[in-house]
């Protein structure tokens, strides 16, 4: 086959994976829509749609010879055909097979390979097969152009294009750069302001001794020839007429400088709203509904709820509403981390929701809206339980990040901000889905990435609301520029709560480090070139009057940032860090100014940290992980198979712990009797005693009642993992899925 051959191919299937995604999400919805129980006749329609939808993916499957997902599409045709014709109808287990067979269409154009010709034939679409959906990758291949908008009868006629994602970035990369010479020509307009007022200034030096010169003339020219000096005469002469030159040449200087100055100016303004239209209109090509990344968070919802025997719906609101493609990418798993917290830890059983009085089905609500300028407002809520702050606090105090008097005296809206740092969870168990907590902080760290904000709100059986506030596009952003240590650094406008000028006297040293006071609140202070480890310059003999602070917040925190000098505010144009600078602490980025100077872009939400770490705060950094701490642990791993003993065996070893082994709960407990561990690792099947015996039996014992255990195990059953909870395990790793990360992870949580 010719090279042109293999190219027009690869282009049919990555158009292919496009169209299908499209069919996909529009099955998916039609079966959340009929497990709604609709009326029969909102049903056929569904009925239709979904069986249309199957029967166009199984033809685009067979035009490109992938004969796995047209052997499956031919078994969901059987399905919606046998429901056209009454011979069947919808109930959850055929829902779950359909659900199953959907997933594996998305692991099919997941996998590596799979845009190539197919040869074997899919599963049958029956019962008992569970089908593991792979996460599908992005469409980096193609986008469609919507029809602009206008009259619906105009819609229809207009005219859409199939552009590569790829080509819009490099559009919209170029016009960003433009950005650089917009700054560049307003940087020259202020330089030839300065030089303009320079032969301002100077033409009135000049000009304040020109009545002295006219004098000294005058008086020149009535003195007598005989009386004035002869060589003299001339000399005087010679230098008035020197003087009258220079003021004209000056005169001139300064009227060419300011015509320079107005054609600079009005070059600016053309260039400016050249510049600006076009990056505007440049920015508009990538933004994309937020439906683009909504549409598979209802089946996810679905699937979580089935497998935690709970109800939710979910309504997405705003999805109409568009924001750069970017952030949608980069949103995408903080979302889903949201959507499983709403599920896990908000949602409560059915039975739990009955006994309260409230709606057996819970609602999840998923709103998007536009904010004033350039900003979006998404909410992610839930009519759940809420979030207990006090199993907040105590497990902020047992990973170190407050102490236990700090924690009695926080207030809720504070106890709250504590879910967002990492280790702390409401969860008495970490599981495969939650508990680790882990997925808050990481939409925290996502969000500020992005330049925007995260809260959150939460009542006692009442429910939780996250709010995430963003910016609609990327690229430009306004920063203000300050000067430390004789460098010029950018710190982002949206992060900066307020500049003030500080006189030494106004500060105070509270806890063993310095503070200010603002607005009545006192608000820790450090030096800007401390926590960028900057050479400090020589002080000066005299201490200034007052000297500018930048107080930097990132949710409930405030810092202030003693700076040398605050420049002025800039849009700045972000440029990433490359490789080898990938990621440097304490900076996101860097701009090229419209001098020609390059300035850092500070990361504020790294500053706190650090500004925390060496201000002498008693907090220390959760969740490192220390060597030393970690080869003075034991642990007991008891598994009665000797392949699945060693590979525990050798994954916790090679993380530096110390192992010892046991083949069952009876010789578990017996070398627990007379050894001292730290934590254990069971397997729960196993001969004389499981592990929800073992479990159980440490509990009751009281000098191992406190001892942590991790449960590794093959039930994944809903009522498995409850029993392990009863028991007391902390821990309940599923086999199926079992990825040694996850183990470590909650191993290092636990001891």
């Amino acid at each position: 086959m010719s090279t042109r051959e293999d190219e027009f191919r690869e282009q049919l299937r990555a158009t292919f994976k496009v169209e299908a995604e499209e069919h996909l999400q529009a099955i998916g919805a039609g079966l959340l829509e009929l497990e709604k129980a609709p009326s029969p006749r909102e049903q056929r329609r569904i009925i239709d749609t979904v069986f249309r939808a199957a029967h166009s993916l199984k033809g685009a499957a067979r035009a490109v010879n992938f004969a796995e997902i047209e052997s499956i599409c031919q078994s969901l045709e059987d399905v919606f055909a046998s429901w056209k014709r009454q011979e069947s109808a919808p109930s959850p287990g055929e829902m779950d097979k359909l659900h199953r067979a959907l997933n594996a269409i998305t692991a099919a154009l997941a996998a590596p390979g799979a845009s190539r010709d197919a040869g074997t034939s899919a599963p049958a679409l029956t019962a008992g097969t569970p089908v593991h959906a792979a996460r599908p990758k992005a469409a980096a291949t193609e986008v469609v152009a919507p029809p602009a908008q206008g009259a619906a009868e105009k819609a229809s006629s207009e005219e859409t294009v199939r552009i590569a994602v790829g080509k819009l970035d490099a559009r919209l990369l170029e016009a960003e750069e433009m950005l650089t010479a917009k700054l560049t020509t307003g940087q020259r307009v202020n330089d030839l302001r300065e030089l303009a007022g320079r032969f301002e200034a100077w033409r009135k030096e000049w000009g304040a001794v020109e009545p002295e010169v006219r004098a000294l003339r005058q008086a020149l020219d009535r003195a007598a020839p005989g009386r004035a000096e002869p060589r003299l005469a001339p000399r005087l002469a010679g230098l008035l007429e020197f003087f009258d030159w220079n003021l004209d040449y000056l005169k001139s200087l300064e009227n060419k400088g300011a015509a320079l100055t107005r054609t600079a100016e009005q070059d600016f303004r053309v260039v400016g709203k050249l510049v600006d239209d076009l990056l505007e209109d440049s920015k508009k090509l990538l933004l994309l509904p937020f439906a683009t990344i909504a549409a598979p968070f209802p089946k996810l919802v679905r699937d979580l709820c089935r497998d935690q025997g709970k109800e939710a719906d979910l309504a997405i609101r705003g999805e109409e509403v568009e924001i750069d493609k970017r952030i949608l990418e980069e949103m995408k798993d903080p979302f889903i981390h949201l959507l499983r917290n709403c599920v896990d830890h908000g949602i409560e059983p059915t039975g739990e929701r009955d006994r309260l009085g409230k709606p057996r089905r819970a609602t999840i609500t998923l709103a998007v809206s536009r904010l004033n300028g350039n900003k979006v407002e998404l909410l992610v809520s839930d009519d759940g339980a809420g979030i207990d702050t006090d199993r907040v606090k105590e497990s902020a105090v047992k990973h170190g990040l407050v102490s236990a008097e700090e924690a009695r005296q926080l207030g809720e809206s504070e106890a709250l901000e504590l879910v967002f740092r990492a280790d702390v969870s409401t969860s008495a168990i970490i599981t495969q889905l939650s508990g680790r907590g882990l997925g808050l902080a990481i939409v925290r760290e996502k969000t500020e990435k992005l330049g925007g904000a995260v809260a959150i709100e939460s009542r006692r059986h009442a429910g939780t609301t996250v709010r995430i506030t963003l910016p609609v596009t990327l690229a430009t952003f306004r920063g203000i520029l300050v000067e430390v240590a004789d460098r010029l650094f950018v710190v982002p406008t949206a992060q900066v709560e307020r500049v003030a000028r500080v006189k030494p006297e106004d500060i105070q040293t509270v806890e063993g480090r310095e503070t200010i006071s603002l607005r009545g609140r006192a608000v820790a202070l450090a030096r800007l070139d401390a926590a960028l480890e900057l050479p400090r310059p020589a002080p000066s003999t005299e201490p200034p009057a007052a000297f500018p602070v930048v107080i930097l917040g990132a949710g409930e925190q405030r810092i202030a940032f003693a700076v040398d000098a605050v420049r002025d505010e800039h849009e700045v144009l972000v440029k990433p860090l490359r490789k080898p600078l990938v990621r440097v602490r304490n900076i996101a980025g860097a701009t090229v100014l419209g001098s020609g100077q390059v300035a850092p872009i500070l990361n504020v939400a790294d500053l706190l940290k650090t500004a925390r770490k060496t201000g002498g705060a008693a907090t220390r950094v959760a969740g490192e992980a220390r060597p030393a701490e970690a080869e003075a642990k034991t642990i007991l791993v008891v598994e009665d198979s000797i392949t699945s003993r060693m590979l525990l065996k050798g994954i916790l070893e090679s993380a530096g712990y110390r192992v010892k082994t046991a083949v069952d709960g009876v010789d578990a407990f017996t070398a627990l009797r007379a050894e001292s561990f730290d934590l254990v690792v069971a397997d729960v099947e196993m001969p004389r005693m499981n592990g929800f015996d073992l479990t159980a039996k440490i509990r009751a014992d009281k000098k191992l009642a406190e001892l942590p255990v991790v449960l590794v195990t093959a039930l994944e059953a809903r009522e498995d993992r409850e029993r392990g909870i009863d028991v007391g395990a902390n821990a309940y790793l599923v086999k199926s899925s079992f990825d040694q990360s996850n183990l470590l992870e909650a191993v290092r949580r636990l001891i």
